[in-house]
């Protein structure tokens, strides 16, 4: 008989958290060692018993999945990483390939397919879900700068160039110049518009 595969799951809804571990949990292979519900809260629980697959939801407080998965490729190396998300965007794919996950899937996956796909990263194997992987593909690598996502980010509330330029430390002319090139790049008509487009691709 083969060993049991020790998973920890990270989600931080607990209806879909538990739903996971009860679907996972019927597989006869599969155990769920741990759950957390923070992001930060991942590398203590999975240094803290054997693991060997760890799932992990992209949008978590704390950390989001991606920054937990490069935490655990440095830390614990050996650990397979599955990275679960609700939203199919192309950056996001990207990203926790980056980071060091070993599968990316959309969470309205089949149970079976998520069971599978925890096999298959443990026999060293990478999972990647198709659609996701062609549009990654389609939409190339994300365009924006460290800066000019970090401002993005900054201006989604509607802050004015005043207000960003004093919550950044910078010259409300720099902040102009990053937001139009941001603008530019994305090819649409204003900041609100870049981003939205930077977020439906997971780019911020």
């Amino acid at each position: 008989m083969s060993r049991t595969i020790k998973v920890l799951l990270a989600e931080d809804q607990s209806m879909v958290r538990e739903a996971l571990a009860a679907l996972l949990g019927l597989e006869e292979d599969i155990e769920v060692v741990a759950q957390v519900a923070r992001g930060d809260e991942v590398l203590a629980a999975a240094r803290a018993r054997p693991v060997d697959v760890a799932l992990l939801d992209i949008e978590m407080p704390g950390a989001t999945g991606i920054e937990a998965a490069a935490a655990l490729r440095r830390e614990l190396p050996a650990l397979k990483v599955v990275v679960l998300t609700t939203f199919g965007r192309p950056g996001y794919l990207r990203a926790a390939m980056e980071a060091g996950a070993d599968a990316f899937l959309v969470k309205d996956a089949p149970a079976a397919q998520l069971a599978a796909a925890v096999r298959t990263v443990l026999a060293g194997e990478r999972v990647i879900d198709p659609t996701l992987a062609a549009a990654a593909l389609a939409d190339g690598a994300n365009p924006l700068t460290d800066r000019e996502r970090e401002i993005l980010r900054a201006a989604a509330d509607g802050s004015t160039n005043a207000e960003l330029a004093a919550a950044l430390h910078l010259s409300q002319g720099t902040v102009r110049n990053y937001l139009s090139t941001a603008i530019q790049k994305l090819a649409v008509r204003n900041r609100a518009e870049a981003v939205r487009i930077a977020r439906e691709k997971g780019w911020l």
